[in-house]
């Protein structure tokens, strides 16, 4: 099993940008492929963005495509999203994910690594 922190949320005006970090920790952590999920209030968790291990195989929600940017660095085990031209809809608990096959990530459902959560707000 591997641990997952995420961080690097805040609150942001409408075009900005942050970078979220995902940690993850634990002997394989490097094997997994990760993904970045987000949930606003009264919605379902939604995909946003996902990578294989290797650092390749990229994938996006059509709502984040030319905007967000994932990526990782395996020597530190994080996975990042880089988040520019932010829109109020945007606004969401971000929420990263690991699963040995990324095929699974891309449904909340059937992936079983989370981490906490970090809130994401974005101001008109």
């Amino acid at each position: 099993q591997v641990q997952l922190v995420e961080s690097g949320g805040g609150l942001v005006h409408t075009g900005g940008s942050l970078r979220l970090s995902c940690a993850a920790s634990g002997r394989t952590a490097s094997d997994y492929s990760m993904g970045w999920f987000r949930q606003a209030p009264g919605k379902e968790r939604e995909f946003v963005a996902r990578i294989g291990w290797t650092g390749g195989n990229t994938g996006y929600a059509n709502s984040v495509k030319g905007r967000f940017t994932i990526s990782r660095d395996n020597a530190k085990n994080t996975v990042y999203l880089q988040m520019n031209s932010l829109k109020p809809e945007d606004t969401a608990v971000y929420y990263c994910a690991a699963d040995l096959l990324l095929g699974r990530l891309w449904n909340p459902a059937d992936l079983k690594s989370w981490g906490q959560g970090t809130q994401v707000t974005v101001s008109s």
